[in-house]
């Protein structure tokens, strides 16, 4: 196919394509967070304990690592739409069947079949919002874009404990169903093709001689394990919120959805600084700023736990301030990057997507483990240590960036 030319200007039609992808990547969030204050109904329901709160996280995180490694090129050679489209289907399907499980292991089953559904958004959908817009509209779209999808974890707790007043746990399922229908019906309309090289191979040697040299390339690995870093505090603030605030402080559905607020307003705050900056000043200055509030707030809800094990509002405190970093790294650091490499940007954006979602998971599992040994003490210790280990990363990344420049 002949080489998209990277879209400068916005109009409505286009605005729709980054819009829609973002429907179904609210819907794929929502799909967790919504359900979040209904999980303990969930345990009880299937008659166990609260820690398969945060396992059902982890069985979506995990599925998002599944099947990366071959969306990726299967969407270099055949085109972003077709994979994209079918990724929507698949999810939509998934949602539907969850209203039928009768046990736990069916349910988190489920969960992890859904997480697919991440594969399709990190290893297809970003890499096509990257290949359609130059770099400062790139940017500004994966941060407005960002915007949007943290809707869900700011909107869905509170949308979740509504909901499960006048409906069922299972009935919500059908509304994420819906959610990513639409974004299917417009996608379909609008989102260009801007991939798709038939002569790309998908055989299993190419595609490992291809992961060999993304695995080699320093940058691709530092900028990887980067993003998976520093976005572990948030993931593990989400999976168990629930069991500290609900089930161990013993707030309420209400209240527990009213202390997500501030965290997630200023991740999104984050967000809306860093699109303000984009094409004003250097891509990597956004990323070298938001270590300061990173490791300071992630250092404030450490003291805070370790003074007082129950502050769960200075913890939520020092956790806004995180929030806030956190909301300045991701796009820019992702465009960096997936054009820090030659190869193929499906199987970069495979790559990446593979290393920080099972980045994630394994950060979730550390955290629950610290917490239910240790409780919030060890819960902050965990995300003290992704901080200062993303920090690390992010100093040699950029350092081998200006290396290869100079």
């Amino acid at each position: 196919m002949a080489r998209f030319q990277p879209i400068s200007q916005l109009n409505g039609r286009i605005l729709l394509f980054p819009l829609a992808l973002v429907l179904f990547e609210f819907a794929t969030y929502i799909a967790h967070d919504m359900i979040q204050p209904g999980m303990l109904i969930v345990t009880n329901e299937f008659e166990v304990g609260p820690e398969w709160v945060s396992t059902s996280l982890t069985a979506y995180l995990l599925g998002g690592v599944v099947l990366q490694w071959l969306l990726g090129p299967l969407s270099d050679k055949f085109g972003r739409r077709p994979v994209m489209l079918f990724g929507i289907l698949f999810f939509a399907t998934a949602c539907i069947l969850t209203t039928w499980v009768n046990s736990i292991e069916q349910f988190v089953g489920l969960r992890f079949v859904q997480g697919i559904s991440l594969c399709f958004i990190g290893a297809v959908g970003y890499a096509a919002i990257q290949e359609a817009f130059d770099e400062a509209l790139a940017v500004r779209m994966m941060a407005l874009m960002a915007n949007v999808a943290l809707l869900a974890p700011l909107a869905g707790p509170l949308a979740g404990a509504a909901w499960l007043t006048v409906g069922s746990w299972r009935s919500m399922f059908w509304l994420f169903a819906a959610c990513s229908a639409l974004a299917f019906i417009v996608l379909w309309q609008v989102m260009p093709e801007t991939a798709g090289d038939r002569s790309h191979s998908v055989a299993l040697p190419n595609l490992a001689r291809s992961y060999t040299r993304l695995a080699k390339d320093r940058q691709v690995m530092y900028g990887s394990f980067a993003i998976g870093l520093v976005f572990i505090p948030i993931l593990t603030w989400v999976a168990l919120s629930p069991v500290i605030l609900m089930h161990d402080e013993g707030l309420s559905r209400l209240h527990y959805a009213l202390l997500q607020l501030p965290v997630f307003l200023a991740m999104i705050a984050g967000n809306l600084t860093l699109s303000k900056l984009a094409g004003r000043v250097p891509i990597e200055q956004p990323v070298k700023f938001a270590a300061w509030p990173i490791l300071l707030g992630l250092s404030v809800a450490l003291l805070a736990n370790v003074l007082n094990s129950h502050s769960y509002l200075f913890l939520t405190a020092g956790l806004s301030l995180y929030a806030f970093g956190a909301g300045m790294v991701n796009a820019g650091l992702y465009r960096l990057t997936l054009y820090a490499s030659d190869e193929g940007k499906g199987s970069v954006a495979a790559m990446l997507g593979m290393i920080s979602i099972l980045t994630l998971a394994i950060g979730i599992e550390l955290a629950k483990s610290g917490y239910f040994s240790g409780g919030t003490p060890w819960f902050s210790l965990i995300n003290f240590i992704s901080g200062l280990l993303w920090f690390g990363l992010v100093v040699l990344f950029l350092r081998e960036r200006k290396s290869e420049h100079d």
